[in-house]
């Protein structure tokens, strides 16, 4: 199968790790635009030269797109653009005469717009780093009371926060015009940083009930993770692949994660479902994906919540299997992570992620699992690489060095990470039994919170 993929944005996530799950199946093709055309945390990404390189492809089965990156150059600019919606749905619409044309089958997916609850404007408007939490407040209790609540945030700012949101809102319906018409195989709205109640709840509420009469349009918890399910819901459409779900804290699969506005087993079932997956009993599955949830509260390490809470007695199933592990947000169970790598056999190992939120972890290691499972030519060399990657970057950095380094304001530079994660590589390097491959470490972003790593 021949796969043309416009991601969110040039981050490690969201352009390397969809190309790794690709080349664990030597039968599919992935095609990605070249990595400068996309955006990062300062720059757009040239829609035009993107749709002008989707135009040029030639027999391409499925494509897997992100519509902020067409209509707003990311999903970071769709919070910053200014963009009116007659510009952004010039760019739609050529989008709309490509496929048509071309006669892709598209997956596709765009954001509702977050409100993080927090004075930080490194992804969002120069004026959050004083509003931030005050337009929170304001969406919250509008949303809770039905009653405009009282505010200081200045009239011109919460004007044009409020536009942005109804500009956005406005779009997102109007791709569900576009799905009636056929243009869409599927079609997903994420949300993440979510609240009980907000503009983006209720947002995410409108667009569902506009669209409860179609059967592939799904609003999701989540974000970096939808291209990542959206690509294994194309890749293995059909192939009727069981999974049954362990969890290490059963009594505790209610719980609602950070950043997230639905239960650990929502969230979990609803990976599966977009991904393509059918949920099932142990006895009756292909694969069982093993959840190491947390019990009261999610840890989140770079905040300094540190809940070790890893349950001894779980055992790995006799069946394939794969992990999430969702104890933190952002960083592995160092428990968990040392009992399965001291583990004698690995052969039913089928893949393993601890990235960032629950829906990120869930969807990047679930993708990953069913693709090489269902792959008709697997390619072994490929799935250690992508594993190797996955242990290095959530357990070895984001759940210990990162917060070392940053401890000591080291410089982003490969030779202090280097050292500091060398350790770690050989402990991944021995369990994989691969020899001891160079590994480049960089920041795209110039910040700690995502490293690139490449296996040379």
């Amino acid at each position: 199968m021949k796969v043309a993929f416009i991601p969110i944005d040039n981050r490690p996530v969201c352009y390397d790790l969809p190309i790794m799950l690709v080349n664990q199946a030597n039968e599919h093709e992935l095609i990605m635009p070249n990595i400068d055309l996309l955006g990062d945390l300062t720059k757009n990404a040239d829609s035009e030269a993107l749709l002008d390189w989707l135009q040029k492809l030639n027999d391409i089965d499925i494509c897997v797109i992100s519509l902020d990156t067409i209509a707003y150059g990311g999903l970071i600019p769709s919070r910053r653009s200014n963009d009116n919606t007659e510009a952004i749905k010039k760019r739609i619409n050529k989008l709309v005469e490509i496929i048509e044309k071309n006669k892709i089958k598209v997956y596709a997916f765009s954001s509702i717009m977050r409100i993080s609850n927090n004075n930080v404007n490194e992804e969002e408007k120069e004026y959050w780093n004083e509003y931030g939490k005050k337009i929170f407040e304001y969406s919250y209790n509008y949303c809770k009371t039905a009653v405009e609540p009282n505010t200081d945030i200045p009239n011109d700012i919460l004007k044009d926060y409020l536009n942005t949101r109804n500009r956005n809102f406005e779009i997102n319906k109007y791709y569900i015009e576009l799905y009636k018409k056929g243009l869409f195989d599927t079609l997903v709205f994420s949300k993440d940083d979510c609240a009980e109640f907000g503009f983006n709840v209720e947002e995410a509420n409108e667009l569902k009930t506009l669209s409860a009469a179609y059967e592939n349009i799904f609003i999701k918890t989540g974000a970096d993770e939808i291209p990542l399910t959206l690509l294994s819901r194309a890749l293995n459409k059909n192939k009727n692949i069981k999974i049954a779900v362990k969890y290490a804290n059963p009594e505790s699969i209610n719980k609602i994660s950070k950043y997230e506005d639905i239960s650990t087993e929502e969230s979990v079932n609803s990976q599966i479902e977009l991904a393509g997956g059918i949920l099932t009993d142990e006895n009756n599955c292909n694969l069982v994906m093993l959840v190491n949830n947390f019990k009261d509260e999610q840890g989140e390490l770079v905040m300094g919540v540190d809940v070790p809470l890893f349950n001894d007695e779980l055992k790995l199933p006799d069946k394939p299997y794969f992990i999430a592990d969702i104890l933190n947000a952002n960083g592995s169970d160092n428990n968990f992570v040392n009992k399965l790598l001291k583990q004698q056999d690995l052969k039913d190992f089928y893949g393993y992620a601890a990235w960032n939120t629950t829906g990120n972890t869930l969807g990047s290691t679930l993708s990953a699992a069913l693709t090489y499972f269902k792959a008709e030519k697997p390619d072994e060399k490929a799935f250690n690489e992508l594993q190797i990657t996955r242990f290095l970057d959530d357990w070895a950095y984001q759940a210990n060095v990162r917060a070392k380094i940053r401890e000591n304001k080291s410089n982003l530079t490969n030779d202090i990470i280097q050292k500091e994660m060398k350790p770690y590589e050989n402990i991944i390097f021995d369990r994989f039994k691969t020899q001891n491959l160079p590994i480049k470490y960089s920041f795209p972003w110039n910040r700690f919170f995502e490293v690139r790593i490449q296996i040379k």
